[in-house]
């Protein structure tokens, strides 16, 4: 997965308050790299194969990418194996 462009990404910077719980529905395998809100969740489609994490780390950089924050402050607390997951802002150490 090629760096995403930010302008190409919706702002979700007012997720960027330590502790708060980003649901997300989770498309592996899709033709291009998306985030769209709806109905009190992310859906996030990448186009990285759900194998040995790769879509779980697409999908966490490209949160990442759309909070303005690093990749390493997202947590994945549920779904490791689910299209449904559960990512939880530690915030700045």
């Amino acid at each position: 997965m090629g760096k995403p462009k930010k302008k190409d990404l919706p702002d979700l910077s007012h997720l960027c308050v330590p502790g708060t719980e980003i649901a997300v529905r989770a498309t592996p395998k899709a033709a291009r790299n998306a985030i769209v809100a709806a109905e009190g969740v992310l859906k996030i489609s990448v186009t990285a194969v759900p194998e040995n994490g790769k879509a779980n780390d697409a999908i966490r950089r490209l949160l990442a990418a759309a909070m303005g924050t690093a990749a390493s402050r997202l947590e994945l607390r549920r779904g490791a194996a689910a299209r449904d997951k559960l990512f939880v802002y530690q915030g700045a150490d």
